[in-house]
């Protein structure tokens, strides 16, 4: 079993966690608006086929790592590849995390704030203007955003000291249902919005005249940010799996449920925009600003807000959790004790950390690094760079490290994957994933 205590206690409860971290801030509040401003249609149709090609090769890369091992991000490398520099991945993904978290952290404090304006009365009967107004009173004032993301942190901390199957996964049981059933909710309504079918056929209609390179580089950084690939989360959420699940299967249903958020985020946001006649390319603003003009204007509009703001509170912290998880675990290694200590330690100091992220857009906005508020550096060096270069590192891993037959055996176990299919997995994780990544990286560096 290796040196991990911790067990999902049902294959359902591993999807459902594994589904919440990838189905956070990625699907909900940054595919709407990086599709918004990158051609909407063609962006998603990219999405999907980086996805399906590149980005479900690498998780199930990282589940082998994880469930053959049973260790955690670190550990794990170090037991396939001894006496090497392999587990700086591992060390990479954790980095790549805390700074995530840092900033990530923030935005699930601009919900809080939310919530509690809409709970309080404070969202309702605003113009559009007002609500711009407002978004920025909120993000600029220096002590509310601080707080807000303070808290939100607290209740992140709280859910992964308490442990995988009594944290993580009690959590996750209950939020991803509810965020279900309050998005179809909200599809019903903007879809039956006048004007909606314009908002419908900006999303789901390609337009190749809009396709650039940067286009391309955000639907790959979104395919691996919207699957949680390449930070190694998938490969610490597996080592927690029993030996005889169906890991192909896993995958495949947290790829279908990843796409089918993209696709219900897109159907309930892009016809209500185009509805009210508003821009779909407003950037990280747009559900701040745009939604809630929206909600405004329908009858039991702030009842439908506070209810869109919750389901974006679950699936933000569904997501931390993850992110808290695979920097807690090498160090907590399955101790309880241990587990709640480093969960308080290191969330205090991702908190201190993502500081200047929550004040560049009031106190610090003058301060830019390459030309971006730091919010936004930090977000770009994630997505952009460390994201793709794990996930890049992993696909040159597996099949560099661990032999054919191994992987092979090591995806029999609890399935019955036709020997075909596997070779299919392989020539995409070994070939098509590494140059698919450098070709994009070189681009945006503009040496092709």
């Amino acid at each position: 079993m290796g040196n991990n205590v911790e067990q999902w206690s049902s294959k359902l409860a591993f999807i459902l966690a594994a589904a919440g971290s990838a189905i956070g801030l990625g699907a909900i509040w940054k595919f709407p608006y990086v599709a918004g401003t990158s051609g909407g249609g063609v962006f998603f149709l990219i999405f999907i086929l980086f996805t399906l090609l590149v980005g479900l090769p690498l998780l199930i890369g990282e589940f082998i790592i994880g469930r053959s091992t049973q260790k955690d991000a670190i550990q794990s490398y170090k037991q396939i590849a001894p006496n090497s520099s392999w587990h700086f991945i591992g060390r990479l993904g954790i980095v790549t995390c805390f700074i995530l978290l840092s900033f990530y952290s923030v935005v699930g404090g601009w919900i809080l704030i939310y919530i509690f304006k809409g709970l309080t009365g404070g969202l309702s009967g605003l113009t559009e203007q007002e609500y711009g107004e407002l978004f920025g009173q909120s993000i600029t004032n220096p002590g509310l955003t601080i707080f807000a993301q303070f808290v939100f942190l607290l209740i992140t901390i709280y859910v992964v000291s308490k442990g995988v199957s009594n944290g993580i996964e009690k959590a996750s049981r209950f939020m991803m249902p509810a965020l279900f059933i309050i998005f179809f909710i909200l599809i019903i309504r903007s879809v039956t919005l006048d004007g909606a079918m314009e908002g419908i056929m900006f999303f789901l209609k390609p337009d190749f005249s809009n396709v650039t390179s940067e286009t391309i580089l955000y639907a790959m950084g979104q395919s691996f940010f919207a699957l949680s690939v390449g930070v190694s989360v998938m490969v610490t959420y597996s080592s927690y799996l029993s030996k005889n699940e169906n890991l192909p299967q896993s995958a495949i249903s947290i790829v279908i449920l990843n796409l089918l958020v993209a696709f219900l985020a897109g159907l309930a946001i892009f016809p209500a925009v185009f509805s009210f006649g508003l821009e779909p390319d407003a950037g990280p603003v747009l559900l701040f600003n745009v939604l809630p003009t929206v909600f405004n204007q329908m009858p039991f509009g702030v009842f439908f807000l506070i209810a869109f703001l919750l389901l974006f509170l679950f699936a933000t912290l569904t997501s931390a959790f993850s992110m808290l998880e695979i920097i807690v675990a090498p160090l907590a290694k399955g101790v309880e004790s241990k587990r709640k200590k480093f969960s308080w330690i290191l969330g205090i100091c991702i908190f201190i950390v993502g500081i200047p992220s929550a004040l560049s857009f009031g106190v610090l906005s003058h301060v830019t690094l390459f030309e971006k508020s730091i919010f936004d550096a930090a977000d770009f060096l994630v997505s952009n760079i460390l994201m793709p270069l794990g996930a890049l590192l992993i696909a040159i891993f597996v099949p560099f490290k661990l032999s054919k037959e191994t992987l092979y055996q090591e995806l029999l176990q609890g399935s019955s994957l036709s020997r075909k299919l596997f070779v299919l997995w392989y020539m995409l994780l070994k070939f098509v994933a590494p140059i698919v990544i450098i070709l994009v990286f070189l681009d945006v560096l503009g040496i092709i």
